[in-house]
């Protein structure tokens, strides 16, 4: 009795997230479309001489700078990097060798000016 319980639980909770997504995403699109339609439209004409553009190429636009500089990072599954702990949790599972060898390359490759990389140089 428990697995079709569940189950019409599961089947339920996805109809609503499905109805949600469209009833939402729409609306967000044409807002989002719009947003970048009266933006562009009200600066790119007068600043850079380019033309007024339609709701259509405002929201291609939205895709390209979406595709080109890495958008919608909100969304979707996390990406587990060096951000929220997913650098410490790899940290802790290497060997002592490698720790060191990644503290070696975090001390060579980010120290600030005149730090340890500096430090190796001899001076003139």
């Amino acid at each position: 009795m428990m697995r079709a319980e569940e189950a019409r639980w599961r089947t339920g909770r996805f109809v609503k997230t499905l109805m949600k997504v469209l009833i939402f995403l729409p609306i967000v699109i044409l807002v989002m479309g719009e947003v970048v339609l009266h933006l562009w439209n009200w600066l790119m004409p007068v600043l850079f001489h380019l033309p007024a553009v339609t709701f259509w190429q405002a929201l291609g636009l939205l895709v390209l700078s979406w595709t080109l500089f890495g958008g919608l990072r909100g969304m979707g599954p996390r990406h587990r990097g060096f951000g929220r702990g997913g650098f410490r949790e790899r940290l802790e599972n290497m060997t002592p060798e490698e720790r060191e060898k990644v503290r070696e390359w975090v001390r060579n490759r980010c120290s600030p000016v005149g730090g340890a990389a500096a430090d190796a140089q001899p001076k003139a």
